[in-house]
């Protein structure tokens, strides 16, 4: 889409503040590393730039342009990390609840489901920079997170997936510590 179609809010608008719900090791993982882009690799990028810059012709440079783009690509992920920690909703897994918050799926709950065939499965909800799908973690906001929210155990669910509907049978609901993968520093930084 060419930028002339956008709509810009105007002036006098507020700006939407979407929430951002994650759990306390998942905002521990984006502030980790918010903190090593901030004070290892852009200072790091950096430095190349200013070294590639004094080699002389900067537009045949090819130091000088990868490392002008890498720190444009620094800059964009520090800007975004920035935005979502500030937009952060901590809501903790293991924080004591009681009646209704306690048997029914919402964020942080980890629940034990059926499908029509039998098969069962397990998924922790937790926030949009948190899915990892070989730990089982799933989006509050995806098809199935959304299909599970408000359940309890023994009600039906139905699934509308791209792949199809389908009703899952909710089988325990509960809330424990969910484990987020921590942040590590990349290779070769």
């Amino acid at each position: 889409m060419q930028k002339g179609f956008t709509r810009r809010p105007r002036p006098d608008e507020p700006a939407a503040q979407v929430k951002n719900y994650i759990t306390p090791s998942g905002l521990q993982r984006l502030k980790e590393e918010h903190q090593f882009l901030l004070t290892k690799d852009r200072p790091a990028v950096a430095e190349v730039v200013a070294w590639a810059a004094g080699n002389g012709d900067r537009s045949e440079n090819a130091d000088y342009q990868y490392g002008k783009r890498r720190l444009r690509q620094i800059d964009g992920r520090i800007r975004f990390l920035s935005k979502r920690i500030e937009a952060a909703e901590v809501v903790d897994p293991e924080a004591p609840r009681s009646g209704q918050r306690e048997a029914k799926a919402y964020f942080g709950a980890t629940v034990r489901y059926a499908n029509a065939a039998g098969e069962e499965r397990v998924v922790s909800i937790v926030g949009t920079d948190e899915v990892d799908l070989t730990r089982n973690h799933i989006s509050w906001v995806s098809p199935l997170g959304r299909a599970l929210m408000k359940s309890a155990e023994g009600d039906t669910v139905v699934l509308h997936a791209p792949g199809g509907t389908e009703e899952l049978t909710v089988l325990e609901v509960f809330y424990q510590r969910i484990a987020v993968e921590p942040f590590r520093e990349p290779p070769g930084s």
